[in-house]
């Protein structure tokens, strides 16, 4: 079997928001939500985290508009003991994905020099209780095959991979047999 290109966006699903996994937050961290001004912080994280992506200062308004209390709901920042403002995630939604309205888990990141601390899963729990909170009953979200610490991640929180054909099926495989080594 050829192995999985390096770099293949997959979907995971999670078809209840019931019952999620603890995610503390690692001591003298803490959790904000979005205020203005935050897009520099995204941008800086998401530079700082993200090599996958092309990340400019105009796709943060592509992904999220400009409805800032909709960010102050649904967009989330952990702070280092210093304040510095260092991994966010995202509790956004898609009213087209399925055939229906779901929660999306969008545009997760921690700066590399905060990451392995736990940050990533405290922001990854916040996110989901918050589309929960928000009515949300359901979620997704996207990442790309090379991401497996985050997939070790998603799989731990109950999210499964969406699988639609054959060629789906393949790449998890190849994911998933990547991951027990």
């Amino acid at each position: 079997m050829n192995p999985t290109p390096p770099n293949l966006r997959v979907v995971m699903i999670r078809r209840t928001l019931e019952n999620l996994p603890d995610a503390p937050l690692p001591p003298g961290f803490s959790l904000r939500w979005y205020a203005p001004g935050d897009e520099a912080h995204w941008l800086r994280i998401h530079l700082a985290a993200d090599q996958l992506n092309v990340i400019t200062p105009e796709l943060f308004r592509e992904q999220f508009g400009t409805d800032l209390a909709r960010l102050a709901q649904r967009q989330c920042y952990a702070v280092a003991p210093g304040g510095e403002v260092v991994g966010t995630c995202t509790a956004w939604f898609n009213d087209a994905f399925e055939g229906g309205c779901w929660g999306r888990v969008h545009w997760l990141a921690v700066q590399p020099e905060y990451q392995g601390r736990g940050l990533g899963r405290a922001l990854f729990g916040a996110a989901c209780r918050r589309l929960r909170d928000l009515g949300h009953t359901r979620a997704y979200l996207t990442t790309s095959s090379a991401r497996l610490p985050a997939i070790a991640l998603y799989l731990q929180f109950g999210f499964e991979p969406k699988i639609q054909d054959a060629n789906e099926a393949a790449v998890w495989q190849d994911i998933l047999a990547r991951l027990k080594r």
